[in-house]
């Protein structure tokens, strides 16, 4: 008797902390919803499964859906294309870098900071959603 009742207790128990672990996993992530995020020298357009990034002398790529921790924290990897101004010549290569896309959301507000490959340097940038960047291209 005193076994088949710590069973049972064990088993509902297991079953209680299952269903919490279930859903506080679901609550786990937010998936950012298609539009434009901008502000000064940066401009992200979200789409359902990448993102396209535009800042003044350079363009950059995040791919995958985007999502944020229940915090409104991300970590996304995506490139980073330096531009210079003119034309394309002919031969030009392709001088994009892998760069890791980081920061956090409130509300309408994204804070990102945009690390390159290789480099110790970032970038810091404020995003309001809904607002196009304002941008000053190379020239």
């Amino acid at each position: 008797m005193y076994m088949q009742r710590r069973f049972s207790v064990l088993l509902v128990f297991g079953l209680l902390l299952g269903g919490f672990m279930v859903s506080a996993g679901s609550q786990k992530t937010k998936r950012l919803t298609a539009g434009i995020w901008g502000g000064p020298h940066v401009n992200i357009e979200v789409g359902s499964q990448s993102a396209k990034v535009e800042y003044d002398c350079a363009h950059g790529a995040i791919e995958g859906p985007l999502v944020t921790d229940s915090e409104g924290k991300f970590e996304w990897r995506g490139t980073f294309s330096p531009e210079r101004g003119g034309p394309v010549r002919a031969g030009d290569s392709d001088r994009s870098q892998p760069a890791t896309y980081s920061g956090e959301i409130k509300g309408d507000t994204m804070t990102l900071i945009v690390k390159i490959a290789d480099s110790e340097d970032t970038e810091n940038f404020t995003l309001e959603k809904g607002k196009t960047g304002k941008l000053v291209k190379c020239k």
